[in-house]
């Protein structure tokens, strides 16, 4: 986008931003590093960018946290709700209208460094006694299409995958990137060179923000602006490097 027309973007955008205030909700989840609450307070990678954006387009819309079914839940059908991060796929797509990407992700199986059958293809996980997933969202929905026949669907939030782990009550986990596993792994205290990740990349793509279809392209626009302007400014860059920074700590 030329810079003249970035700037009259932004400027409509600041313009309806007072009578936009109340029009708009924001939601996510709970999903380390990108967004989740610490302490309690809002943060990470994702939840810095819409802030970024919102300071760029005078919004201020308010955000909410809630559990993963009730945010796509909001996002589907309660109107003039934006939701914080989802991978944008194929089916996904004519769902929402979007604005990114943020960050390209990998999703990858991890295990104990020292279990005595590492596995190194996808014939061998599929056969391994049991994979434990969150009980809810992407990622079990794609090992279902993958036909995996190994699922533990028990876990209702993170942190729970890698306990189960440690106690040797399952043998694989997989829910999240490589940052979320940096990030729960000095949560939890986890050693270094305790997890091994699985050589086996089961899911790859870029993280959105999803606007219901109900908003106004004039909305979503001015948000994608913005987002531009953080990209090109290397603002984007810089926040992302915070959170790849932390997890090499």
């Amino acid at each position: 986008m030329k810079p003249s027309i970035l700037f009259l973007v932004l400027l409509c955008s600041l313009s309806g931003a007072l009578a936009r205030a109340g029009t708009y909700q924001i939601v996510t989840e709970e999903w380390a590093p990108y967004n989740y609450e610490e302490n309690g307070h809002l943060t990470g990678m994702s939840t810095e960018v819409v802030r970024a954006i919102m300071a760029l387009t005078g919004d201020d819309f308010e955000t909410t946290l809630l559990p993963t079914m009730r945010a796509t839940y909001a996002l589907q059908n309660h109107p003039g709700t934006i939701m914080y991060s989802m991978f944008r796929t194929p089916e996904r797509e004519p769902l929402y209208k979007w604005v990114g990407p943020i960050v390209e992700e990998s999703i990858y199986p991890y295990q104990l460094a020292g279990s005595t059958a590492p596995i190194t293809s996808l014939e061998q996980l599929m056969r391994a006694p049991q994979i434990t997933t969150r009980h809810a969202g992407l990622v079990p929905r794609t090992l279902d299409s993958l036909g995996f026949k190994n699922l533990d669907k028990s876990a209702a939030e993170s942190y729970q995958l890698y306990r189960m782990l440690l106690a040797g009550r399952t043998e694989v986990i997989v829910g999240d990137t490589d940052a979320g596993v940096a990030y729960y792994s000095r949560q939890l205290d986890i050693a270094p060179d305790t997890l091994r990740r699985v050589p086996i990349e089961l899911y790859r793509s870029s993280l959105y923000i999803a606007f219901s279809r109900d908003c106004d392209d004039e909305l979503v626009a001015a948000w994608a602006a913005a987002l531009s302007q953080l990209r090109r400014s290397g603002e984007l860059a810089r926040i992302q490097h915070r959170y790849e920074r932390r997890g090499d700590q």
